[in-house]
């Protein structure tokens, strides 16, 4: 167990209904890997929580769904989400980009509630993993992109992404590229794994990685 994933909280979050699909295939292999590591981690799906989009808030009422308590007591206090969804016409899933949608109902408006909410929402790592049909890498990189905004736009750390391909349930575990051993690796890796975003200001070594000792063979 790593100390430095001692409570840790990672959240996963599935965005295909299918319980024994692809993008549900990734995310139970982070899962693993993230409890292996010492994370306290959770795998949700979320259209056990969004039944509906985002309303016209002028004029209706939130749908009447668990959303709240998906965003505020799950999202809010984790210290790292992983989106996991399926690619839908070159994009995430339909309840994944829910997730992103409604949450502006939390931290949109003056008051003290939504910077409270927004003060929650900046600082944490994220990671992605998409399942598709196609192994042709462009193709997901649109949703690589998304959530990279995302990240951009609220001060987090976007550690990383896996894509695996299949088509019928499952079948994501026989892609040569092994996705599950890489889901794995990132839910293990998801609090430890460097991560650096230089600016023109960011202090910084020469190095990249710490240097080996003298004599290493990886120095060549």
């Amino acid at each position: 167990m790593n100390s430095d994933h001692q409570h840790k909280r990672l959240l996963i979050l599935a965005g295909s209904p299918r319980r024994d699909g692809n993008s549900a295939a990734l995310g139970a292999a982070a899962l693993r890997g993230a409890q292996a590591a010492g994370s306290a981690a959770t795998l949700l799906f979320l259209d056990d929580y969004i039944k509906g989009f985002l309303p016209d808030l002028r004029h209706a009422s939130a749908p009447d769904d668990r959303y709240g308590e998906l965003f505020l007591e799950h999202f809010l206090p984790a210290d790292g989400v992983l989106f996991c969804t399926p690619l839908y016409w070159y994009g995430m899933s339909a309840q994944t980009k829910a997730f992103f949608d409604r949450s502006f109902t939390h931290y949109a408006g003056a008051g003290p509630e939504p910077e409270a909410v927004k003060a929650r929402m900046a600082g944490k790592r994220l990671g992605l993993a998409v399942a598709s049909e196609e192994t042709y890498p462009g193709a997901v990189l649109g949703v690589v992109h998304q959530v990279q905004e995302f990240a951009r736009y609220t001060h987090a750390d976007f550690v990383g992404y896996v894509h695996g391909s299949g088509n019928s349930r499952g079948e994501v575990a026989l892609d040569p590229r092994r996705p599950l051993a890489a889901a794995e690796a990132l839910g293990a890796e998801f609090f430890t794994r460097k991560y650096s975003d230089y600016r023109l200001e960011t202090p910084r070594s020469h190095n990249v990685w710490a240097s080996p000792p003298p004599g290493d063979a990886r120095r060549d």
